[in-house]
């Protein structure tokens, strides 16, 4: 079985998406029969064209020139100077960059509109294993893994993802979205990790990792609103008009898909995503807490200077008795409006008068897009002491703020699967969340439950876990987090993705929904 597996998303950040891919592609490449290729493809950067492929449209019939070492190490160098950010320096370098932009994608659509396929290059890893590494796979798998991954081979898509959305949004207002088949014909299956602006070959079968439908169904709550959900919906279209499976991250993002399309009923299972190995129950110091909040934040909202300025000063003191880690809330997200900071950061603000002036709150996550509403209301907590805001968390030290919170809060008003409450419950932590139902179907019974447009609610709910009381209650929650949390790793989900592959080369998958 040949698998041309999309690891766009790889090349961005940690979690989420991004550590999907890795664990995926780690997970797939230890199936006996199964070899897997990744696509190397960048969001927005034209990349350079790699080496010729064994089935190279350009060449029918013909086959390819043998190139000197030294040429094919130059092509393969090009590859990875054009996956880096190199803005031109000068204006001839301008000009050259900006005929490269328009001519490339004239000549796909040109050649999509003739039935050509769009070749995939090669890129051979062998002389490139820190760039393969570092670039794609350290960020997720231990290192271990890297002879696995880095000894892998490679197909190169020179359009940009985002370019092939732009294309098939543009020829849309024309009379059909068109996109570009990709030269698959060596692959038995492409996994794409969202709605892929592409097409496969006839004898390829594309299965797409839907992970949520929230361009469509929250559009109000993501950036660029108008161009994400009409890229989102009309790759989403054309995928589904082409046959393609749908492998959902939950079944609620299941039932969300086929309430748009009743098509991709018949054609969809439930896979969950997997967790990271980093995750596990350990002993650790809850001294290492206050080390950690004091080294890791923000620099952007840590006041004047960031870590060595006036800021670093009045921040530097943690509050909690002599080795004991501080009280704390956890909350591990993007700081984006979906995630629902503003009920956390109220409920919060009311506990601090009413229940613990010395509960701090602990946000763990990147700046993300319409966040201006949510970093006002922080700004004067975190210069004042009582909210720290981190980022760039190794996931050793992300394991003892799971550990050590009093609890960790999952408040969105919707998640495709959320990462964040399992990884908790694998390191022993106590877990709160939304009452929606992808909460319900992946955490179960290791979660309390709130009405995520009730700041009363989350308030009693923290209250029933913080208090002297719940001790009991808390206990139940980590045994079952543990349980729970089982479900999610490599070893439970990746006999479901080799049986559901399998099935789809002989004929029709169970239906795993």
């Amino acid at each position: 079985m040949k698998i041309l597996l999309e690891m766009r998303p790889a090349f961005d950040g940690h979690a989420g998406i991004p550590q999907e891919a890795r664990l995926l592609f780690r997970g797939l490449s230890k199936i006996d029969g199964c070899e897997v290729q990744g696509l190397m493809q960048s969001s927005n950067r034209l990349l350079s064209k790699g080496l010729p492929a064994p089935s190279s449209p350009l060449l029918p019939g013909r086959v390819s020139p043998a190139l000197a070492e030294h040429l094919k190490l130059d092509q393969l160098s090009q590859v990875v100077v054009s996956l880096q950010h190199n803005p031109p320096k000068t204006r001839l370098e301008r000009y050259a960059q900006t005929l490269r932009h328009l001519y490339k994608p004239a000549q796909m659509v040109a050649g999509t509109a003739l039935g050509r396929y769009t070749p995939l290059r090669r890129f051979e890893s062998t002389h490139f294993k820190d760039f393969v590494w570092r670039s794609m796979f350290a960020k997720t798998l231990p290192p271990e893994d890297f002879e696995l991954v880095t000894s892998a081979q490679f197909r190169v898509a020179q359009m940009p993802w985002s370019g092939m959305h732009a294309i098939g949004l543009l020829t849309s207002k024309l009379g059909g979205a068109l996109y570009p088949r990709l030269d698959t014909r060596d692959f038995d299956v492409m996994i794409a990790e969202t709605p892929y602006p592409g097409r496969v070959a006839p004898n390829s079968r594309m299965v797409v990792r839907y992970h949520d439908a929230i361009p469509l169904l929250m559009p109000h709550t993501i950036a660029d609103r108008e161009y994400h959900r009409a890229s989102h919906y009309q790759a989403l279209d054309r995928n589904v008009r082409d046959g393609a499976w749908f492998a959902c991250v939950s079944e609620a993002t299941r039932r969300d898909l086929v309430s748009i399309y009743p098509a991709a009923e018949a054609r969809s299972i439930t896979i969950h995503n997997m967790v990271s190995h980093h995750y596990f129950p350990e002993e650790s110091a809850p001294t290492r807490v206050a080390e950690i909040l004091r080294t890791r934040r923000n620099a952007a909202l840590d006041g004047e200077g960031g870590a060595g300025g006036a800021g670093a000063r009045r921040g530097g003191t943690v509050p909690g008795k002599p080795g004991e880690a501080p009280a704390y809330l956890l909350m591990v997200s993007t700081i984006e409006p979906r995630k629902n900071h503003l009920a956390l950061l109220a409920a919060w603000e009311s506990l601090r008068t009413s229940f613990d002036p010395d509960l701090q709150l602990v946000l763990v996550g990147s700046i993300g897009w319409e966040s201006d509403p949510i970093l006002r209301r922080l700004k004067p907590w975190v210069k004042r002491g009582g909210v720290h805001v981190l980022e760039d968390l190794p996931a050793q030290e992300l394991r003892i703020l799971y550990k050590h919170a009093r609890t960790v809060v999952c408040p969105s008003f919707y998640e495709g699967f959320d990462f964040s409450g399992v990884e908790a419950m694998r390191c022993g932590g106590v877990v709160l969340s939304s009452d929606i139902g992808v909460h319900r179907e992946v955490f179960g019974e290791a979660s309390e439950y709130f009405n995520p447009y009730s700041v009363e609610e989350l308030e009693q709910a923290l209250i029933r876990l913080l208090s002297p009381s719940a001790a009991a209650r808390r206990a139940e929650l980590v045994e079952a987090g543990d349980r729970v949390s089982q479900q999610y790793t490599p070893e439970r989900i990746l006999p479901q993705w080799q049986a559901f592959l399998e099935q789809l080369l002989k004929g029709r998958p169970d239906d795993g929904g």
